[in-house]
């Protein structure tokens, strides 16, 4: 068995083919569902961010990217919503792709009705491209701040403004934002005045062990209260270190419903990506989620039924399109 040291560039100038050469043999397979769900799905859930990592022969990885993911495929992350028992999916580009948004949209492709698609643009993405993904069925935009560890909210003002920019006037597209809850508080002028919709990834990058009183998340509950700002309750382990349940994290979620009900997502963040800053050059492993216990989680953070369909079928059928 080779060696993960095996698998390293020898050279700088070597490919990102190369550094995964031996990439699906090496590594195991990314994480499934271990406990059994213990509520009732509704028919019709969503999970609301994934990501998908192929081949990288034929979907090769950003020079820049920030690590370099193992494989997580298309039937890996149907085999986890078949134990999930939830229907639909929204595929996020991942940073390690750059603008280059062909994995995702091949994925969404493949998955058809049942799936839409975040992508990832600049101001070189031609105005075809963009028609193209949304005839495909993407329907947003990210800007990912938090991967980086940009923390400058002037820098966050530039980037957004030109997201949305880009996609002004496409109808039923929204801003998706990966920041944390200082930056986010930092251009809430500038989101607030989006002719948009914003989704907010992983709780708003707000950190558990700082409550609800942690400066910035006032700000968040303020932009889902008002309905302009949707709030993924999703990758607690981002927010919380109290694995595996993350307990800290509830008083988060019931924050967040409390506002605004109809402005709730939840997700899997599968196939949670380890995101080790300055890692690109080793494979960085998949963290080892168990989607099915942090599913069950949604139980305690949203205990009524018709809650918890609000979060996993009508908020994400009314902001996707599905």
């Amino acid at each position: 068995m080779l060696s993960r040291r095996d698998i390293l560039i020898t050279a700088a100038g070597a490919s990102a083919a190369a550094v995964v050469r031996h990439w699906g043999s090496v590594f195991a397979s990314a994480a499934q569902a271990v406990t059994p769900v213990n509520f009732q799905v509704p028919a019709g859930a969503c999970d609301c961010h994934v990501h998908v990592f192929g081949d990288p022969q034929r979907f090769p990885f950003s020079p820049a990217r920030m690590y370099t993911p193992p494989p997580a495929s298309v039937e890996e992350m149907r085999e986890l919503h078949r134990a999930l028992h939830t229907d639909r999916v929204v595929v996020v580009n991942p940073s390690v792709y750059g603008t280059d948004n062909s994995c995702t949209l091949d994925a969404v492709t493949r998955l058809g009705a049942s799936a839409r698609g975040i992508a990832v643009i600049d101001d070189q993405t031609p105005e075809a491209a963009l028609d193209e993904m949304d005839r495909v069925g993407v329907r947003g935009v990210r800007i990912n701040l938090e991967t980086g560890g940009e923390a400058d909210p002037a820098v966050a003002r530039r980037r957004f403004h030109a997201g949305v920019e880009r996609i002004r006037g496409r109808k039923n597209w929204h801003m998706q934002v990966y920041a944390r809850v200082s930056v986010i508080e930092g251009i809430a002028d500038l989101l607030e005045a989006a002719p948009m919709p914003v989704v907010f990834d992983h709780f708003g990058g707000a950190k558990a062990a700082l409550g609800v009183a942690q400066p910035g998340f006032g700000t968040l509950l303020q932009l889902v209260r008002s309905g302009k700002a949707y709030v993924k309750i999703s990758g607690a382990y981002r927010s919380s270190t109290l694995a595996p349940d993350y307990p800290d994290v509830v008083p988060l979620a019931k924050a967040l419903l409390a506002e605004n009900p109809h402005r709730i997502l939840w997700g899997t963040d599968w196939p949670h990506p380890s995101q080790v800053a300055g890692r690109k050059i080793e494979i960085s492993p998949l963290l080892p989620i168990d989607d099915g216990r942090l599913f069950n989680q949604l139980a305690v953070w949203a205990p009524d039924a018709a809650l918890r369909k609000a979060i996993l079928v009508d908020n994400p059928a009314q902001l996707y399109g599905f």
